[in-house]
C-alpha cells in the first residue's frame, strides 16, 4: 500500500464523520436490542429475527445521526465541531435527530413507512402523540454521548 493511499485512509478513518458513525453503532446498537422487546412481537420473535431488525434501525439511527452532524456542521461551518461542541450546537444536534426520529415512529407507526410497527403493551408513550418513549430517549441520550466520545476521539488523535 502507498503512502498516498495510507494517508487517505487515515484521513477518513480520523473523519469526524466516521468517529460519529462508530460511536453511533456503538451505542444505538445496543439500546435497539434492549429497547426491542417493547415492540409487538419482537420478544417472542427468534434471536436471528430480532438481531437484522435491530441491525437495520442500527443503522438507520446512524444515517439519522450523520444528517444531524452535518446540519451542525454546515449551520457551524466546521466538521469538527464536537471537538468543542456549544450548548447550542449539541441542541440543534439531539433536536435535529429527534424531530427525524420523531417523524419516522410516527410514519411507522402508523402504516405510513415502507415498513410499519406497533407497540408492545409495555411501550410507554410520549403522552398525546402515541409516541414511544423508549426512541424518545434513546435520541436525548445518545447523541450528547456520542459527541462526548466522539470529542475525546478526535483530540485524542490529532
Amino acid at each position: 500500500m502507498g503512502a498516498r493511499l495510507r494517508a487517505s485512509c487515515r484521513a477518513v478513518v480520523a473523519s469526524p464523520e466516521t468517529t460519529v458513525a462508530t460511536f453511533a453503532l456503538l451505542l444505538n446498537f445496543p439500546w435497539e436490542i434492549l429497547q426491542a422487546p417493547l415492540y409487538d412481537g419482537m420478544a417472542s420473535s427468534p434471536h436471528a429475527i430480532v438481531s437484522k431488525a435491530c441491525l437495520q434501525a442500527t443503522a438507520g439511527d446512524m444515517v439519522i445521526m450523520l444528517i444531524a452532524h452535518g446540519a451542525v456542521a454546515i449551520g457551524s461551518r466546521n466538521r469538527r465541531w464536537t471537538v468543542s461542541a456549544s450548548g447550542a450546537q449539541l441542541l440543534l444536534f439531539v433536536a435535529f435527530g429527534l424531530s427525524i426520529t420523531l417523524i419516522v415512529e410516527w410514519l411507522g407507526t402508523g402504516g405510513h413507512w415502507l415498513s410499519s410497527w406497533s407497540y408492545a403493551p409495555t411501550m410507554p408513550l410520549l403522552p398525546g402523540t402515541g409516541i414511544g418513549l423508549s426512541p424518545v430517549l434513546q435520541w436525548l441520550i445518545l447523541p450528547p454521548l456520542t459527541v462526548w466520545f466522539a470529542k475525546r476521539q478526535l483530540v485524542g488523535s490529532a
